[in-house]
C-alpha cells in the first residue's frame, strides 16, 4: 500500500506542476503535426494504392511511422519528466524524511516509478486517440495498432527507469536530465557502427521496430523488462548507499 501512496503522491505532484502540463501540450502539438503530415502522405499515395495488389493499408503507412516518430520525440521529453524524481529530494534534503518513514528503499523506488508510469499512461491515451480518429474514415488493423502501442509503452517504461536512476545520481535535476538524454541517445544509436550482434542486441530501437510491424517477440519484451528491472535495482542500491550515509 505504501508503494501506491508514494505513486499517488508523485502523480499528483506532477499534475500540480506547470512542467507536466507544458510537456503534455508540447507533445500534442508536435505529434499532432507529425500525424497530420503522415495522413496527408497517405492521401497522396491512395490513388496508387488503389490499383496495387496487396497494398499496405492506413495502419502500416500512417500509424507505424507515427509511433516511430513519437518514440524519438519522447526520448527528448522523458528526461524532463524524470529529472526531479529523486534529485529534488536530494537537493531539498527531504530524502532523510523518507528514510525515517516505515518504507523500504524498494517501495520508494517503485512508488516514484509507478507515479511516472501513471503520467506516461495519460500521454499514451492522448497519443492513441490520434490513430483511433482514423476510424471515422476507414478501418484499422487493431493487431498492428495495439502492438505499436504496446511497444511504445515498453520503450517509455524503459526510458523512465533509466531516468529514475540518473535522477538518483545527482542533486541537480538539469544534470540528471542531460545524463538521461545521453544514455537514451547512446542506446538509440549504439548499433550505427557496423553490424555487431552485441550492439544490435543492446539497441533500444532494434527491439522496437518488430513491434511496430506487428511482430510480438518474447525476446524484445524480455529486453525491455531486463532494462527496467536492472535500472530499478540500481536505483534501489543507490538509495541504500544514501541511507547508510545518514
Amino acid at each position: 500500500m505504501m508503494v501506491l501512496a508514494i505513486a499517488g503522491r508523485e502523480l499528483r505532484s506532477l499534475f500540480l506542476s506547470p512542467l507536466a502540463w507544458v510537456l503534455l501540450a508540447v507533445i500534442q502539438i508536435i505529434l499532432g503535426y507529425m500525424f497530420t503530415t503522415q495522413v496527408d502522405f497517405f492521401l497522396q499515395l491512395q490513388p496508387r494504392l488503389a490499383v496495387t495488389a496487396d497494398a499496405p493499408g492506413v495502419t502500416e503507412i500512417v500509424v507505424g511511422p507515427f509511433f516511430g516518430n513519437a518514440a524519438l520525440v519522447l526520448l527528448l521529453i522523458v528526461p524532463l519528466l524524470t529529472m526531479r524524481l529523486i534529485s529534488d529530494e536530494l537537493r531539498n534534503r527531504t530524502l532523510s524524511l523518507l528514510f525515517s518513514a516505515p518504507v523500504s528503499m524498494t517501495e520508494i523506488v517503485l512508488g516514484k516509478y509507478l507515479g511516472t508510469l501513471g503520467f506516461i499512461a495519460v500521454m499514451m491515451v492522448l497519443i492513441a486517440l490520434m490513430p483511433l480518429s482514423l476510424l471515422s474514415g476507414g478501418a484499422l488493423d487493431f493487431g498492428l495498432l495495439f502492438s505499436g502501442l504496446f511497444g511504445l509503452f515498453l520503450m517509455l517504461a524503459a526510458f523512465a527507469a533509466i531516468g529514475l536512476f540518473m535522477s538518483a545520481l545527482t542533486a541537480q535535476p538539469v544534470v540528471a536530465a542531460i545524463a538521461t538524454f545521453g544514455a537514451l541517445l547512446m542506446l538509440w544509436i549504439v548499433d550505427w557502427n557496423g553490424d555487431s550482434k552485441v550492439f544490435a542486441a543492446l539497441s533500444i530501437v532494434r527491439h522496437y521496430e518488430p513491434l511496430l510491424r506487428g511482430i510480438v517477440s518474447t525476446r524484445d519484451i524480455a529486453y525491455y523488462l531486463i532494462v527496467i528491472f536492472a535500472f530499478l535495482a540500481l536505483s534501489v542500491r543507490r538509495l541504500d548507499s544514501y541511507r547508510l550515509q545518514h
